[in-house]
């Protein structure tokens, strides 16, 4: 299960790409959003150091994606602040420790199970990115709005 700092960025961060050139202030995303403020200062703070974000202080300031929405994928964001995908720590990719029951990862039935589920958890999370996030939130708004 994601962590809710981990949901509350992915939130912000989709919210963000509907209008990717603009400069958005945390009052704003927590309120389009329902964030808590303190807690969306933090973790907008998060995506800043990792890159994702910047930010400009003053008149017209506020946070800003630095990176084309198009190219930052669930799968980024997951492990930024959730850290590995996999369920177990021997079928990670990033964070990868031998588990300490398998005499053999190479036979081991369970960490081929899992790594192969770790791998399609990806490959989905991949293919993911705030940009289609956010596109297809709006057709899911439109389709709902023609529906009532």
């Amino acid at each position: 299960m994601l962590s809710k700092k981990c949901k509350y960025a992915i939130h912000a961060l989709v919210h963000m790409a509907k209008e990717p050139e603009a400069k958005f202030l945390i009052k704003d995303i927590s309120d389009a959003c329902n964030i808590p403020k303190k807690f969306l200062e933090a973790i907008l703070l998060d995506l800043k150091r990792a890159g994702v974000l910047g930010s400009k202080q003053g008149k017209g300031g506020g946070y800003f994606l630095r990176q084309d929405p198009a190219t930052v994928d669930l799968a980024e964001i997951v492990r930024l602040f959730d850290g590995a995908i996999a369920l177990v720590s021997c079928a990670t990719h990033k964070f990868y420790e031998p588990c300490a029951e398998c005499e053999d990862e190479e036979t081991c039935s369970i960490h081929d199970a899992f790594k192969q589920i770790r791998n399609a958890t990806v490959e989905m999370l991949k293919s993911e990115t705030l940009d289609s996030l956010a596109k297809k939130e709006a057709k899911l708004k439109a389709k709902k709005k023609r529906l009532v």
